[in-house]
């Protein structure tokens, strides 16, 4: 039989320890992303799999703001963002800076993400963008992107809430990199 952990038996480290901690060479890119729920819940499931960064794009909303802490519940203090109001700007800079940019998105050619694989040895550094909740991630920004991975689904509905897409994509990215 399990016991459930009261909150002080579970040890956390604090805001500090987390800055200086080392991350998985992962950013999340949200492209104009319009809840702000679900902004909040990338940089709570960024804190809990040591991501590198969030990048808000657009109409992508910023911290602090009162609705954004509802589901981050802090990890917006405690994981690094930056904002491009332009999200093609953002995947070149990301690019220049030598991370492999993916959209998640259903497109022709797309990756199944349990197929995914990085290309060569060695280090990598990836950056995932996240489309809005109803057009998705821009031809644009797809255009500039290495390719697009897709989430199988075997459902009616054809597409997942973003802020799920980026669990699922988080967690699969840090068994990769970790």
């Amino acid at each position: 039989m399990s016991r459930k952990l009261d909150t002080e038996e579970i040890i956390r480290i604090s805001t500090d320890e987390f800055k200086q901690a080392k991350k998985i060479p992962l950013v999340m890119v949200l492209d104009n992303v319009r809840s702000m729920h679900n902004i909040g819940s990338v940089f709570r499931t960024s804190d809990a799999y040591l991501v590198e960064k969030v990048v808000l794009c657009g109409i992508t909303a910023q911290p602090p703001h009162p609705e954004i802490h509802k589901s981050a519940l802090g990890a917006e203090f405690s994981v690094d963002w930056e904002y491009y109001a332009d999200t093609n700007e953002a995947v070149e800079a990301l690019k220049r800076e030598g991370y492999e940019v993916w959209a998640i998105e259903l497109a022709e050619n797309s990756v199944m993400l349990q197929d995914f694989h990085f290309d060569g040895e060695g280090e990598h550094r990836i950056a995932v963008v996240m489309g809005n909740e109803v057009k998705g991630v821009q031809q644009s920004v797809i255009d500039k992107c290495k390719g697009c991975i897709e989430l199988p689904q075997f459902g009616t509905k054809h597409s997942l809430n973003v802020s799920v897409t980026a669990g699922i994509v988080i967690w699969e990215m840090f068994k990769k990199l970790y």
